[in-house]
This record gives structure tokens, sequence and C-alpha cells, in this order.
């Protein structure tokens, strides 16, 4: 379960940089708990090569955290932004962490 929360969180930073057949293949996968067969099925290959896609895809997420770390950022902004007392702050500091909070929870 774990895992698939962390490629789930990887997908959010990094969607954009992945095929349109990554992105479908993983959604089927992840997001509708569709077995490698039944994606297979319905884009008509093989379980295999969905298999295969879904593990390369979850790869090149991996690497792309590695080299980005927006995802790293993200969960320190977080655990940061959790600490902190909005209603001590400045009006001005208050109202960009909201933004940036908002921003980031999208």
């Amino acid at each position: 379960m774990e895992e698939t929360l962390y490629y789930n969180a990887l997908y959010d930073c990094y969607q954009s940089l992945l095929t349109e057949k990554q992105k479908s293949y993983f959604e089927g996968y992840y997001f509708y708990n569709l077995s490698y067969g039944e994606i297979g099925e319905n884009e008509g290959v093989s379980r295999n090569a969905v298999y295969k896609q879904v593990k390369d895809t979850c790869k090149k997420l991996e690497e792309y955290e590695e080299k980005l770390h927006l995802y790293e950022i993200n969960q320190n902004f977080m655990e940061l932004f959790n600490e902190i007392d909005l209603k001590k702050c400045n009006p001005k500091v208050r109202s960009i962490l909201e933004k940036m909070s908002k921003s980031w929870n999208n």
C-alpha cells in the first residue's frame, strides 16, 4: 500500500513528462486497480507488455525524482507548513504561505 501511495505521489509530480501510453497503463493499474491482463485486453497488447510498461514507468518516475526532487521538496514544505502557526504570521507572509499550500495540495 505504501508503495502505491508513493508512486501515485510521484505520478502527480511528473505525469506531464510521461507518454500517453505510459499514463494510460499506469492509471489503469494504480488508479483503477485493473490487472495487467485487463489493461492488455483493453489496449490490444499482451499482459507482459503492460507489466513491462508499468514497471518501466515506475522506474522513470523514480529517475525523475532522483534528478528533480519535486516530491521531496513537497514533503519538506508540507512538514514545515504544518509546524507554522499561521495566526502568528505577518498577514502578508500568511497570505503567501496559504497560496503556496493550495498550489502544492492541488
